[in-house]
């Protein structure tokens, strides 16, 4: 059974920077997209980023410059560094995977994802 597990949200202030950790059990796809999506209150969730097992990535526009996805396949462990955070990235931040693989216009549009993990709260002050 595939479990997703999300650690690392907080509270931090305007500009500061949180890494935000997905550890997956029960996962021995070879081929497979994995993302970060999230979701603010009254908001839909959206993709922030995306990565496949090749490491190609994809990211939201309004995170480009300033968040960085990356995995480690050792540990099977994903990550979202955030640096520059804005109050707007305040949101509940969720990992989710996908078997197989998708086209690269998919990888950020949450219902082709099978796997998700109970979410992270990241919350950042002005």
């Amino acid at each position: 059974q595939v479990q997703l597990v999300e650690s690392g949200g907080g509270s931090v202030q305007s500009g500061g920077s949180l890494r935000l950790s997905c550890r997956a059990s029960g996962y021995t796809y070879t081929t497979y997209d994995m993302g970060w999506f999230r979701q603010a209150p009254g908001n839909e969730r959206e993709g922030v980023a995306s990565i496949d097992f090749r490491g190609n990535t994809r990211y939201v526009d309004s995170v480009k410059g300033r968040f960085t996805i990356s995995q480690d396949n050792s540990k099977k462990t994903l990550y979202l560094q955030m640096n520059t955070l804005k109050p707007e990235d305040t949101a509940m931040y969720y990992c989710a995977a996908k078997p197989g693989r998708l086209a690269w216009w998919e990888r950020l549009l949450t219902n082709n994802y099978n796997y998700w993990g109970q979410g992270t709260q990241v919350t950042v002050s002005s």
